[in-house]
């Protein structure tokens, strides 16, 4: 039987619980061409498109925070643009399928005039349509609302999770909510989202990046969990957890990677070294599951792990 989360816990000790299990899991670096001198983070999982596995990553130079998200195939070992494929002035992509349509977004960025360098506000956006080719708006989120992610239900409802920001004391908590269509993703269904209170400490924060729909009706989530220490130097983690959307319970977060866990390579600047950013899931039969990153806000990154939704289950 799940146990469910009555407290948050600090990061600091998920940290040594899983670090406990002594982890030997080795990532593998993602080499992305095609880009000139640019980096690829923050990509999200493989998905089909008419027959070709794709992965949508942020592209973006190193000393600046204006972006395009591309949509790349691998070639000979090394992920290239698709030639023909839209791209979008979005940062941190991702996708999830509602019936036959393929659903896409990414977060869209408001600067200071033309500085590269200074935001002023961020929103989620989506599209939709049937391939990456044909993808059109349909929504957008509230402002400074990152990591706002769909899952279609076996009763064809569609669940919202939402990450509103300083709210009742908190750096940030997540939001879940239920709508009908795709035509009831508004502002107004997002902001009256339940709130999942007992997830993060008040000055830690985090957000979903994928849902997955579990045997027995459950969701997984796959998402993250962040805290800063002095001179703002970021931590941020891959965290699971399983949330029943009958009752709105979820379980006690657990981590499923660290920054160790992958191979030495730069920064975009010295206090995002430890930050590995969820981007998407692959679960594999044999009980093992690929977990796609970016990884210090510079590179991208895959790992091998022991499937962690596979106990949610049982």
């Amino acid at each position: 039987m799940l146990a469910y989360t009555e407290q948050a816990k600090p990061t600091v000790e998920l940290l040594k619980e899983f670090l406990a299990g002594n982890p030997a899991y080795a990532g593998e670096k993602l080499i992305f061409s095609g880009v000139g001198h640019r980096d690829v983070y923050n990509i999200s999982a493989p998905f089909l498109d008419r027959g070709e596995r794709v992965i949508a990553g942020r592209v973006e130079d190193r000393d600046k925070e204006s972006s395009e998200v591309m949509f790349f195939v691998e070639r000979q070992g090394k992920w290239v643009p698709r030639n023909g494929a839209p791209v979008f002035a979005l940062q941190d992509p991702f996708f999830t399928f509602i019936g036959e349509e393929l659903v896409f977004g990414g977060v869209e960025v408001y600067f200071d005039g033309d500085d590269p360098h200074y935001v002023t506000s961020w929103r989620t956006v989506f599209y939709r349509g049937y391939s990456i080719d044909d993808l059109v708006p349909f929504a957008k989120g509230p402002l400074t609302m990152k990591d706002i992610r769909l899952i279609q239900r076996e009763n064809g409802r569609i669940g919202v999770f939402t990450r509103p920001m300083m709210v009742d004391g908190a750096r940030a908590l997540i939001g879940y909510a239920e709508i009908d269509s795709l035509d009831g993703l508004t502002e107004e269904a997002i902001n009256e989202a339940h709130l999942l209170r007992q997830q993060f400490l008040p000055d830690e924060w985090g957000g979903a990046n994928e849902a997955h729909l579990l045997k027995g009706g459950l969701i997984g989530v796959l998402g993250h969990i962040a805290w800063m220490e002095e001179f703002n130097i970021r931590h941020y983690y891959p965290m699971v957890f399983a949330f029943n959307p009958e009752d709105y319970r979820y379980t006690p977060i657990k981590l499923i990677a660290t920054r160790a866990m992958f191979q030495d390579g730069p920064a975009k600047r010295p206090d995002l070294q430890d930050v590995i950013f969820s981007g998407g899931i692959v679960r594999h039969e044999d009980g093992t599951a690929s977990l796609y990153t970016g990884v210090s806000d510079a590179e991208a990154h895959a790992i091998r792990i022991p499937d962690p939704f596979l106990e949610y289950e049982s």
